[in-house]
């Protein structure tokens, strides 16, 4: 089984090593990279490409490393044996599976998804080393071992808001997804607006990447708020020339509220227009 990409997913050749690697190591593919660069998309088409279930965990910063494995619900116990319920005398029925467990016992080899780790605890990643390394763990309600009969081809996708421990990252494949160059970037306007005005597109991306150049901007516009721009420009049917004879006084791109998300970033370009329409001294 090799990731070669798939047609709604642009995968350049760095990203199709990484990807091959970790799933011929069996390690944990680890993807860091800016938002929107398409780090969780990316375990969506290896499963669709590799023809695999997707097993997915979306890590939030309440969440705790054993709630992937199980979780025993002793009060739900407790409720029934004062209700005098038979299915108390069996503990299996208070334990609720995680997504580890799901993964290790799956009738088909799945792609697991550990997504946005670095939201949860500093400890959240250590937490796991055992389980991950060894593809088991141990049920102590049940006295039982949860192993994997294959180790599932694991991604797991990090914004980078935390450093994550050594020892973890000794357990997996790294790779960092660089914001896409224009040519790359081309391809995947190409997968998401097949047969799009080379013309706009063009001019589109002159303002996106001037955008992102501009200094002390808080937060970059990423390649899914593009695509989101271009989808509007198509539906408001935004005339070509507003785009190509933009008047540097007015510093926004129109419909900016799918590239700049927030009230900072809003106001620098407005004292940029601001600037530009002061006279020269």
């Amino acid at each position: 089984m090799r990731f070669q990409g798939t047609d709604d997913y642009v995968a350049t050749d760095d990203l199709k090593v990484a990807v091959n690697a970790a799933t011929t190591l069996r390690r944990p593919l680890l993807v860091k990279g800016e938002p929107g660069t398409g780090k969780t998309v990316l375990a969506y088409e290896i499963a669709k490409a590799l023809g695999t279930p997707l097993i997915e965990w979306n890590i939030k910063s309440t969440t705790k490393a054993h709630q992937g494995l199980y979780e025993y619900d002793a009060v739900a116990r407790l409720r029934d044996s004062q209700l005098g319920e038979a299915r108390v005398h069996d503990i299996k029925n208070y334990i609720k599976k995680g997504k580890l467990w799901e993964a290790f016992t799956a009738p088909q080899l799945p792609v697991l998804l550990i997504d946005e780790i670095d939201k949860a605890d500093i400890e959240f990643p250590n937490d796991l080393l055992q389980e991950l390394d060894r593809m088991e763990f141990f049920v102590y309600e049940t006295q039982e071992t949860i192993k994997a009969v294959e180790r599932p081809i694991v991604i797991i996708t990090s914004n980078n808001e935390k450093e994550l421990p050594d020892a973890f990252l000794r357990r997996c494949f790294f790779h960092y997804i660089k914001f896409p160059d224009r040519t790359t970037m081309q391809a995947i306007i190409d997968v998401h607006f097949p047969g799009i005005q080379k013309m706009l597109v063009s001019k589109a991306m002159d303002i996106f990447y001037e955008v992102r150049d501009v200094p002390g901007l808080k937060k970059k516009p990423s390649t899914s708020e593009l695509l989101d721009w271009l989808k509007l420009l198509l539906h408001e049917d935004m005339p070509l020339d507003v785009l190509q004879s933009r008047d540097p006084t007015k510093a926004i791109p129109p419909l900016h509220g799918a590239l700049l998300k927030n009230e900072q970033d809003i106001m620098l370009f407005e004292r940029l227009a601001f600037m530009a329409r002061r006279p020269n001294n």
